[in-house]
């Protein structure tokens, strides 16, 4: 008889459970000891001063720390052990996306012929780099319903800069001066920051009672000074915007543009099409939806994608295909100009381009159909002990409420989402979107099978037990984490941005 499936998602039997304190690496310093060894040449030492200008001498010695190897890579490998990543449980981050990723992609990666070529290499030398990102631009157009794209943008918000100054660069063209974009109550954090850097002013639309755009206030704070607006769809709170043609149609017929923030694109891969839906700029978060988990400072890819009035304002140079079938760089007729040092993140472009190919179309369709089964699940499993901010079907994100537990005990959904770490699982996203309060947004993704969901609601089941019994030790926690809780209230408010003297 075959013994139960386990959940395969929870951490909590790594080492990242427990308070021993790890020495920094100036701690573990000892003079005259040495990571490396070089090897006796017989070269005589030449003095930096005759190699180096003396403009760019440091006349400061450099405090660095003195270890071995052995005390090197252990030290490394014990703070890589405390750390929670996507291969080591459940990191349901709303709004993130933070999926495991197939291994396979990596290796593409990995690949010599592709990471060991420089990229100001001239054209005709690297032509199969230029065929990957030609490629990779036609299939992204496809997947979304656009003509063109640029694969320079870093990130995401790069992605939603370059979105904008095509936005800008547009009306500009047109001659005609627009000032205001809008964005709903319950966008991203950095659309807002986006629109302000691409030199506009922000006016919030507020949602429905459903969770939705409220399509007659939309519709109320259209003009001729309205460039666009910047919509995710499904939208943040989980929804899919169902009134999305509508809102196309008011916006269009204002002379404004669509732009599509793809961080939550992972729920419709091959089921609908954002230039379908009448989006005019799309983005695209590569490292969240197509192979390379996030975090920690990326690296990232955030391609756009636009439709065909726009595809002469993209950054350049971009891979081209030319009338001879081979591969070029061509700047397109009006480009915005370059929005990256050299041609984008490469290596996470070829990560999503094995990604998109190792699965087909197909295999996409699946990736959406069980991030909403997975979302849809989880909503239903916990119903009884943290309700749906909005009780309809979801996508691919659910957002739920901790305010009964905070009006009953006082437990708040930032102590729900710290016990989590206690419990082997990443915590959600909390306090977002702002429009629901004490939110908490899961994304189970597609990658999390049903036995791992099943644990995660056991577990979230368990806190909501202890916030009868002892919602004391909810306040503290997590306790057994080798880092217990911060004050991040305190953190943000006296941000020390550098680590010197003076600082400390």
């Amino acid at each position: 008889m075959r013994a139960q499936a386990q959940p395969g998602g929870r951490a909590a039997s790594a080492p990242i459970l427990g308070h021993e304190i790890e020495p920094t690496i100036f701690e573990m310093s000892v003079a005259g000891r040495s990571a490396y060894q070089l090897r006796t040449t017989n070269v005589p030492a030449t003095p930096l001063a005759q190699l180096v200008p003396s403009a760019h001498l440091n006349d400061d010695v450099i405090a660095l720390a003195e270890v071995s190897e052995r005390d090197l890579v252990a030290h490394f490998t014990r703070l890589s052990h405390r750390q929670f990543s996507v291969d080591l449980g459940a990191y349901p981050l709303g709004s993130c996306t933070m999926k495991y990723n197939p291994k396979f992609c990596d290796a593409i990666a990995a690949d010599p012929g592709l990471n060991s070529v420089h990229p100001g290499a001239p054209a005709e030398l690297i032509q199969g780099w230029l065929e990957l990102l030609v490629t990779l631009e036609e299939k992204l157009c496809l997947i979304t319903g656009m003509s063109a794209a640029t694969l320079q943008p870093a990130a995401g918000a790069a992605g939603e800069l370059t979105g904008l100054l095509l936005m800008r660069a547009f009306h500009t063209a047109n001659g005609d001066a627009r000032t205001r974009v809008l964005i709903p109550d319950s966008a991203h954090g950095t659309n807002p920051a986006s629109v302000t850097l691409g030199g506009y002013e922000v006016t919030t639309i507020p949602s429905n009672d459903r969770g939705l755009v409220d399509l007659e206030a939309l519709k109320a704070a259209l003009g001729p000074d309205v460039a666009g607006i910047m919509l995710t769809n499904p939208n943040t709170v989980g929804l899919f915007e169902e009134d999305i043609t509508e809102i196309a149609s008011a916006v269009h017929e204002a002379g404004g543009l669509l732009y599509y923030d793809g961080a939550n694109l992972n729920a419709i891969l091959g089921a609908v099409r954002p230039g379908d839906m009448g989006f005019d700029i799309v983005h695209m978060n590569l490292h969240k939806t197509f192979a390379t988990p996030h975090g920690g400072g990326g690296p990232g890819a955030g391609p756009v994608a636009v439709s065909s009035r726009l595809a002469d304002f993209l950054p350049g140079p971009k891979a081209t295909r030319n009338e001879q079938g081979s591969f070029e760089w061509r700047t397109p007729a009006r480009s915005i100009g370059r929005v990256h040092g050299w041609h984008g993140n490469a290596m996470v472009l070829a990560r999503a381009l094995a990604y998109i190919d190792v699965h087909g179309g197909d295999g996409l369709t699946r990736v959406a159909q069980y991030a909403v089964l997975n979302a849809n699940w989880l909503k239903e499993r916990l119903r009884a002990t943290l309700p749906a901010a909005y009780d309809r079907v979801c996508m691919h994100e659910c957002v739920l409420t901790a305010t009964n537990l905070k009006s009953k005990y006082g437990i708040r959904g930032l102590d729900v989402a710290k016990a989590l770490l206690e419990e082997g699982f990443h915590s959600p996203t909390v306090y977002f979107p702002l429009i629901v309060d004490e939110a908490l947004m899961f994304e189970p993704t597609e990658t999390e099978s049903l036995q791992t969901l099943e644990a995660l609601a056991q577990a979230i089941e368990r806190i909501a037990e202890r916030a009868v019994t002892d919602p004391e030790s909810l306040h503290h926690a997590p306790q057994s984490t080798p880092v217990s809780r911060v004050d991040e209230a305190r953190a943000a408010r006296h941000l020390i941005s550098t680590e010197d003297a003076a600082a400390r």
